[in-house]
């Protein structure tokens, strides 16, 4: 009786969130606002002939978790 009763409630509350009635369309007002750019760019040719290297990291923390993973002698797992 209990199992006839808990899937004639799930069937009746399926069929109440299908009958729903939603408004389809939903009308919003959009605003246009525009973009004034007052700077101008200027771009600077340096032409030295120094030899340095920049390092990318793919993510920004990767010095610290560098830095963070170091391993000691109790870090290693223990032979039984």
């Amino acid at each position: 009786m209990k199992s006839i009763l808990t899937v004639v409630f799930v069937i009746v509350l399926g069929v109440f969130a299908q009958a729903k009635n939603t408004p389809a369309d939903i009308k919003v007002e959009t605003i246009v606002k525009t973009i004034v750019i007052t700077e101008e760019l200027t771009e600077e040719v340096r032409d030295e002939n120094t030899l340095e290297v920049a390092r990318l990291y793919r993510r920004k923390n990767s010095r610290v978790k560098k830095a963070l993973s170091f391993y000691t002698k109790r870090n290693r797992s223990k032979m039984a």
